[in-house]
């Protein structure tokens, strides 16, 4: 799910506890050694990127530490291992790891508060923020994004998709779910694609919880939960040992619908930083670790295949 300027609540409480079953690290100072040559990560092994070391800022290259803030809990991008655990995991610290094993150097994780990030990396306490954050060219101002992901809504239904949905119009004229005061919900409303395909409107449920949305899914009041992409991989993966629900994939929509960009955001001290990074995960992306991380929690569907920098256009 990618932090927009405004982002919206989500109820996670039926999957945080699922959480605890993916693998976690630890985020203290003293528990991360200098990167070795290669690290096994979310089921691949990645291996140090020979001179793209040599790219980097100097004073990174002299602490061997890139210093990243990230707001915890965001599932499956940030997580805790549990109650009371200060032990962070999720997509954003596995591909952080990765990277940083690639260049030969540790990414330090620190949990902050999602609306101090950008003034903490502005006052100099870190170097890069990844947390699930949507490249705008408003951030474009303080930071320069490394785009490591697209993602948008997304159509969630029950497990073996009984009826047959394929597409967003697949959804006109029937019963769909929606969390209120959302993008999702108001896209159904005011800008739904149904009237110009000829056909009628989707039956819209709005629901104050998405949690009630997918209650509604396994109760049959309605066919299909139209909501953030990247959430609903998630409970498809996650939900009743991801017997629940399953993920649509609309061919006219890959990353979902209206996606946006989502970036490293690194801080615009750090001259050649970006550039280290965005060499780091095309090198991911081309040998195919990238894609084995977002897999592994059900991101498949916010996949990109090059790594850009500030590909935000609005």
């Amino acid at each position: 799910m990618s932090r927009a300027t405004s982002s919206r609540p989500v109820a996670w409480a039926a999957v945080l506890a699922l959480a605890l079953t993916l693998p976690a690290c630890d985020t203290s100072a003293e528990s991360h050694p200098a990167q070795p040559e290669s690290v096994a990560i979310a089921g691949v092994t990645v291996s140090r990127e020979p001179g793209l070391h040599d790219g980097l800022p100097a004073a990174v290259k002299d602490s061997g530490v890139v210093r990243v803030a990230t707001d915890v809990p965001y599932p499956p991008f940030e997580m805790f291992e549990g109650a009371g655990s200060r032990r962070i995991t999720g997509l954003d610290y596995d591909l952080g790891q990765a990277i940083a094993t690639k260049l030969g150097v540790r990414f330090d994780f620190t949990a902050t508060k999602f609306d101090s990030i950008i003034p903490s990396i502005q006052a100099g306490k870190f170097d890069v923020v990844m947390s699930a954050m949507t490249d705008t060219k408003e951030r474009q101002q303080v930071l320069t994004f490394v785009d490591y992901s697209a993602s948008g809504s997304g159509i969630l239904v029950a497990k073996g998709n009984p009826e047959r949905i394929s597409t967003l119009i697949d959804l006109c004229g029937r019963a769909v779910a929606a969390q209120s005061g959302t993008k999702q919900a108001e896209l159904l409303q005011e800008d739904s694609p149904c009237p110009k395909a000829g056909k009628p409107d989707v039956q819209l449920s709005v629901f104050p919880k998405d949690a009630d949305a997918q209650l509604a899914i396994k109760s049959g009041k309605v066919i299909a939960d139209f909501m953030d992409k990247p959430a609903g991989g998630y409970l498809a993966l996650t939900a009743e040992g991801g017997t629940a629900f399953e993920l649509i994939d609309d061919a006219q929509y890959p990353n979902g619908v209206d996606a946006t960009p989502n970036g490293i955001g690194v801080a615009k001290s750090q001259g050649g930083l970006p550039d280290s990074i965005q060499r780091a995960l095309q090198a991911l992306m081309d040998e195919g670790s990238y894609h084995r991380i977002l897999e592994h929690y059900g991101q498949q569907g916010i996949a990109i295949s090059k790594a850009t920098i500030n590909a935000a256009v609005g």
